[in-house]
């Protein structure tokens, strides 16, 4: 399968490492959690990984605790998740999930953005059969023998297990995230960060000039409050 969404990562990971902008995407998550099950992570999975996220990204247990808070205020956000398709330039292909307090706002971003950078947004539904939803968790290779870990893990709907650096990827179908992350709890192991990914089915390569082109729209798109996360189609 490959891990094709996390193209350029390092790149990626140094434009989002900075506080104004990823902690209020993970503050966002967290409260979206704790107000759809619950503030106690122990019995809400959903908030639980989200936490796991958090402090993978150095997020301090004040700022966590805040998102929980928020969830139980009187003027607690209502969010709603909403997923934008685009075409960039060269044949790139956009799948952007935001979470967002006024519809009106977001879509007038993502409409501006793709017009201006790319070649405007789609249909919804329209590229869904380009990408699978998969359920990704991350962690650090345990001592344990690895046939053994994926054995273990199969019950729980584990597809592939990849391993990079000592990092360990496991892959399941979305509907199996839940199942998945408890499997590898109950194994005593740590998870570090566990999300659904859009993995492209089919990917394109580009050329330094054109991925600096395609920058420019995904640089937008991620510096949006509202984006959570960004997909595409490129190798």
């Amino acid at each position: 399968m490959g891990r094709a969404f996390e193209y350029r990562r390092a790149a990626k990971e140094k434009r989002w490492d900075k506080m104004s902008r990823i902690f209020p995407k993970l503050g966002k998550a967290i409260t979206v959690a704790a107000k759809s099950g619950g503030e106690d992570p122990d019995l809400n999975p959903a908030l639980r990984t989200a936490i796991q996220n958090a402090k993978a990204q150095n997020m301090p247990k004040a700022n966590i605790d805040a998102a929980i808070k928020r969830a139980s205020g009187k003027d607690a956000e209502n969010y709603t998740e909403e997923l934008y398709e685009g075409k960039g330039p060269f044949g790139t292909m956009f799948m952007v999930e935001c979470m967002t307090d006024n519809h009106t706002r977001t879509v007038a971003n993502m409409k501006w953005m793709f017009n201006k950078w790319g070649q405007g947004l789609v249909p919804s539904g329209s590229m869904e059969f380009m990408f699978s939803r998969k359920a990704v968790v991350e962690f650090q290779k345990p001592e344990m023998d690895i046939e053994e870990l994926e054995m273990a893990l199969i019950d729980a709907g584990l597809e592939e297990l990849d391993e990079n650096d000592g990092v360990m990827y496991a892959y399941a179908d979305f509907t199996d995230f839940g199942s998945l992350t408890s499997a590898v709890e109950e194994l005593g192991i740590e998870i570090t960060k566990a999300n659904l990914q859009r993995i492209p089915n089919d990917t394109i390569e580009l050329t330094d000039e054109q991925m600096e082109e395609v920058e420019k729209l995904l640089d937008k798109i991620e510096e949006d409050d509202d984006v959570q996360q960004v997909f595409t189609n490129i190798a």
